[in-house]
This record gives structure tokens, sequence and C-alpha cells, in this order.
């Protein structure tokens, strides 16, 4: 006799699409719900982290896009960090964009418009072959004080003193910046939460675009990671694989 499934294979079945335009999340959640998943619906990171810190996921649908985290960023923590797996679900169409989201863990790269149908089906095999080889249990113990954190973040910005040339952590540290490491971070500030390539910041730095000053550049961002991490517990700059850095956290200028 069939034993009716457990509690926790049902949660280990449930897809999380993360996606700030509501129209089109609330479109996808409509068609996938009728294809017979299970998901919910999350607009910005924070509150994906607020959902996986109290649910249980086997799947994330992640836009790039996102008003306060770099999606690429949020794949990374993912890979890293759960069991999930990961579609990526964006409008960027170049081969750079798709191999920064295989490389930041996604296991599809799609693109929009997306065909929903098309979509049902790669979660469909996805979740199939969770099924047929599964994954390691996650230690809650070991996860739910982490994700907890993360869900009771405020978010609070980083600051830019444009003057002092100071980069303000949220806790209200002062990081004293070398000319060349304002320089980076203004040009990170830049771009928002977006990537900046590489060839953009060697050129904002007055580097040449040869091997010689990407050594000079990396040198560079592991001293500046170093002063953040002497007075903060996170460092919101991001190595985005074969595209270039993200500031990854909000970021003002003053």
């Amino acid at each position: 006799m069939k034993q009716p499934e457990t509690k926790k294979t049902a949660l280990n079945r449930r897809v999380i699409i993360v996606e700030d335009d509501q129209d089109l999340r609330e479109s996808i959640i409509k068609y996938l719900t009728l294809a017979g998943h299970d998901i919910d619906g999350v607009g910005s990171a924070l509150q994906l982290y607020q959902n996986i810190a109290k649910e249980n996921y086997a799947l994330a649908v992640l836009d790039i896009g996102l008003p306060d985290q770099n999606g690429l960023v949020l794949a990374e923590y993912l890979r890293s960090n759960t069991e999930m797996r990961i579609i990526m679900l964006t409008a960027r169409t170049s081969l750079d964009d798709k191999l920064a989201g295989y490389n930041s863990g996604a296991d599809v790269y799609m693109v929009k418009p997306v065909d929903f149908q098309e979509l049902s089906a790669s979660i469909t095999n996805i979740l199939g072959r969770l099924d047929a080889f599964p994954h390691k249990s996650i230690d809650p113990e070991k996860t739910a004080p982490e994700l907890s954190a993360l869900a009771n973040v405020k978010y609070l910005p980083w600051a830019l003193d444009q003057r002092a040339r100071t980069l303000h952590t949220p806790e209200g540290n002062v990081i004293e910046l070398t000319g060349r490491e304002f320089d980076f971070i203004s040009c990170l500030a830049s771009n928002g939460n977006e990537a900046v390539r590489h060839q953009v910041i060697l050129k904002s730095l007055l580097y040449q675009d040869d091997e010689s000053s990407k050594r000079s550049l990396e040198s560079l961002i592991h001293r500046l990671r170093t002063k953040i991490v002497a007075c903060c517990n996170t460092v919101p700059i991001k190595t985005l694989h074969g595209i270039g850095y993200c500031f990854s956290a909000p970021l003002t200028t003053r």
C-alpha cells in the first residue's frame, strides 16, 4: 500500500518566485498554480530571506534586477547556503549575462518574455530530478539562526561621503578610503545594485586594460574588503564572475 506523502516531502516541492513586477509575478503565480505547482511569490530579496527563514522551498525563480539586491548575488547566496535549485528569469539576453547567471548558481536561465508553459515544464523537470536524486537534508539548527538574522535585517543604507572620502557602514562605523578605493566605490555607486564590468572599472580608475592592471584592481579590492571586515560583518562588494563587481547593499552618496 502506498504511503501518504509526508509534510516534509510536500514542503520540498514548493517553489518561490522573486519578481518585483507585481503584474508579471501574479500572472506567473496564477498559471503555475493552475498547472499544479505549489508556489509563493515575493517582490524583493528581503522578502525572500523572510520567507526562507520560515518555510522550506525546493526551487527559486529569480529576477536579476531586484530593488534591494542583485539577483546574481542572491543566487550565489542560495546556492552556497541552501539546497534550493534556481531558475533565473530575466530580460538580459547577452552571453555574458547568461554565463554570469550560470556561474552564480542557476540551473536554468530563461529570458523574458517567458512562455509560462515552458517555465512550468522546467520546474517540473527540476523537481522530478530532485525526486530521483534527492539532496542531503538541511540541518535546521544550523541554517535557521542565519536565515532568521537575514529576515530581521533592516537594510539601512551604506553611505559614501564624497567630501571626506569615507564609507559609512549601517552600524555607524567610518572607513577611511584611499583615492582609488573611493573612485572604485563611486564607480559601483553610479550603477546602483547592477554589475559594473571590469573594463568600466579599470577605465574609471585610470588603469590600462591588461593583466597587470587587473591584478592591481584585485589587490585594491582585497585591501578594501579587509578594511570593511575589520568593522562590519557584511562585505557588500560582490564579485560577479565573468562580468565585474557590484555593491549589493543599499548605498547613498552625500
